[in-house]
């Protein structure tokens, strides 16, 4: 990474305190959750080198999808605003922190039109009807006694009237949002009852962030209201974003686009709705679980039956049917897209055969008897006759795309040969929702060969390659140089062989990164494959990295703390193992030490120690021999962790004691790594 990408995002990182041992800890310790992800980007404002019109090729490539697919097909639009029973006038804009939008619908007031194919030719058709669809906006009626709120997060709130009150299920991604939209939409055209259940159906932040703005810690903490989740919940939620965090929040930028702006030559949707709000995200544990497959939950007078679904969508998931509604809640396992088996930000590779048997379990139990579906993104569908068809169709998709992938490896085809070979049947890909908003059939297959026998193909020469640089500068050099090679490439952009160029040219910016000319080439051909995407995610990947390619990485993040409730539900564990993550190898060779770490609010010790360059600790467990012991409240760590304190001020004020020696405590700090989000992706 250049020197000039290195300089610190303000509110990312706290300055080590060098001459105070003590506080050093405290800095190390603080650091941990500091940083700022995607959820608190602003679009970029277009500046720098403008984005370039579509090539031929382009255009013929998107008429391809206007041919094939059904446009005249008027079904999901119906769907879509069906139901409305009121809606937040526009153009719809929800403050939020620091005088920055929660949210704000207007940025997409250049997305009109119906079911017509009508796109911009920087747009690919199917997505820019997706696009439309996501819209539609207001508070909707499901069906007697459920309605949902759509258009104003990336996910869907539903509510379901219970015989005092309300069940919410997912309650959108942050509190300004949630909050604003119960008030000024819910209250006034559903009434001002009490909710008295929350039900969370996976452990994506999507689905719970905004909880407490509907719900009181004094109603939580009395049990007026109760959250009900999937086993596992709280350990999957809060893991999600924190080993791999750093990584996956940059990437994340990439894949929702948040440093684009919104426009037709930007981001035009997410996938699975137009794009997350953004704000303050929380986290309230659940009091009740949903544990098995045919367990019945009765909610407020409401039954549940519950069909678990772990390692489908989500490590930890469940859906559910109403027996007194003939409605099932699909969670994120059956939408009107064909979603990710692997996210593009970086995760668990999604098990399709899994996804695929519950989509069967669905049926089996309850087909004969839904009347209406519903999930956690996109609009419901109704009548029996549609639903059976509409997951019959999901199960198939994601049962090929596993079994398909497989019978090819076992064949001896490799992940990329197989992306390539394999595409939905036309029985399925002409079904709107199976299309790939979200996710692709292509990434989505290589994701199912790694799931089940990892990254490596077979092939010795992928075994052990070279890193991108030095392959970079040997392919080049091999060519006859760049400029050879630029000419070339260029002569393959002429024709359209867009992912050739990819290719090649990205072994020139890796060999040469100041090459202007190479940088500038790729960009354009990014932007073409972004401009030709049927995935949101890949046109976002595809237009970002075109974007940083002319103008150069721009760190212009609004800062956000890390939820104070996800610091708290962290099992100190994952903290501990969080800080071997950090431990550069380097600093620590040679040396060694240990230290106990007692909490007395939660009677937790810890002996931590670092040999070898690698951390480890024993749970339950201090040594009389240790370096030195550290003692405090998990209260105070969680107030360090969110940088409301540091570990000097415990110390003055009596609140945090270090016995031994504290020097080898601020030792331990200076080996610990500091993580910048902004690395280059598309650059060395």
């Amino acid at each position: 990474m250049s020197d000039k990408n290195e300089r610190e995002h303000p509110g990312t990182r706290r300055k080590f305190l060098k001459n105070v041992a003590v506080a050093g800890v405290a800095t190390g310790l603080g650091t941990v959750m500091g940083e700022s992800f995607a959820d608190a980007a602003t679009p970029a404002s277009p500046t720098g080198i403008a984005p370039k019109p579509p090539t031929r090729a382009t255009l013929d490539a998107n008429a391809a999808y206007a041919h094939f697919l059904s446009f005249a097909d008027t079904q999901d639009f119906e769907d879509a605003s069906r139901g409305l029973v009121a809606k937040l006038p526009d153009p719809v804009k929800i403050p939020g922190p620091k005088g920055v939008d929660a949210w704000n619908l207007g940025q997409f007031a250049f997305i009109t039109g119906g079911p017509e194919n009508n796109s911009p030719n920087t747009v690919n058709p199917s997505l820019w009807r997706n696009a439309k669809l996501n819209m539609n906006h207001g508070l909707f009626k499901v069906t007697e006694g459920i309605w949902q709120v759509r258009g104003y997060d990336l996910s869907v709130m539903s509510i379901i009237r219970g015989d005092k009150g309300f069940i919410v299920v997912d309650p959108l991604v942050t509190i300004e949002v949630s909050s604003y939209v119960w008030k000024n939409l819910v209250v006034p055209h559903l009434g001002d009852h009490p909710i008295t259940h929350v039900i969370y159906t996976h452990s994506h932040a999507d689905h719970y962030g905004g909880v407490r703005g509907i719900v009181s810690d004094d109603d939580l903490k009395s049990g007026k209201v109760k959250v009900v989740a999937p086993a596992g919940f709280v350990e999957a939620a809060v893991s999600e974003n924190i080993i791999a965090g750093n990584a996956m929040g940059r990437r994340a930028l990439y894949m929702y686009g948040n440093l684009l702006p919104r426009s037709a030559v930007g981001v035009v949707d997410a996938g699975l709705g137009k794009t997350g709000s953004t704000g303050t995200m929380t986290l309230a544990i659940p009091a009740e679980y949903a544990e098995k497959t045919g367990q019945k939950l009765v909610l407020d007078g409401v039954e549940l039956v519950v069909l678990m679904a772990p390692e489908s969508e989500a490590p930890t998931e469940f859906m559910f049917y109403l027996p007194k509604f003939k409605a099932f809640c699909a969670a994120e396992d059956a939408t009107h897209t064909q979603h990710n088996l692997y996210t593009l930000r970086g995760a668990k590779v999604r098990d399709a055969l899994l996804w695929s048997k519950y989509l069967q379990m669905a049926l089996d139990m309850f087909g004969g008897e839904m009347e209406v579906l519903f999930a956690s993104h996109y609009w419901p569908t109704w009548g029996n006759e549609r639903i059976v068809p509409f997951v019959s169709a999901q199960r198939d998709m994601y049962r090929y795309l596993h079994d398909q992938t497989m019978r090819l490896a076992n064949s001896g085809y490799t992940p990329r040969e197989i992306g390539d070979m394999l595409h939905l049947p036309d029985s399925l890909s002409k079904h709107w929702y199976c299309r790939g908003y979200y996710g692709a059939t292509y990434h989505n297959l290589v994701a199912q060969y790694n799931l089940r026998l990892g990254f490596f193909d077979g092939v010795p020469a992928e075994l052990h390659r070279l890193p991108p640089v030095e392959v970079g500068k040997r392919y080049v050099e091999f060519m006859g140089g760049s400029s050879a090679v630029l000419k070339k490439a260029q002569a393959s952009f002429d024709k359209g062989d867009y992912r050739w160029v990819a290719e090649v040219v990205n072994h020139v910016v890796f060999a040469e990164p100041e090459n202007v000319a190479a940088k500038h080439l790729l960009a354009d051909t990014y932007e073409q494959l972004g401009y030709q995407s049927e995935a949101a995610s890949w046109r976002n990947i595809y237009l970002t990295g075109a974007m940083e390619l002319r103008n150069g990485v721009h760190k212009e993040l609004t800062a956000t703390p890390q939820s104070p409730d996800v610091i708290r539900a962290m099992p100190l564990d994952m903290f501990l193992d969080y800080l071997g993550i950090r431990l550069d190898a380097q600093k620590a060779a040679g040396k060694s030490l240990s230290f106990n770490l007692v909490l007395t609010d939660t009677d937790d010790k810890y002996l931590v120690g670092v040999e070898n360059s690698a951390l480890h600790y024993s749970k339950d467990r201090t040594s009389s021999t240790a370096d030195a012991s550290l003692t405090m409240s998990r209260h105070d760590l969680n107030n360090i962790m969110l940088g409301d304190t540091t570990m000097h001020s415990l110390v003055i004020a009596g609140k945090a004691k270090v016995d031994g020696d504290s020097q080898k405590l601020g030792e331990f700090v200076t080996w610990l790594d500091s993580f910048e989000l902004f690395f280059n992706i598309v650059t060395p």
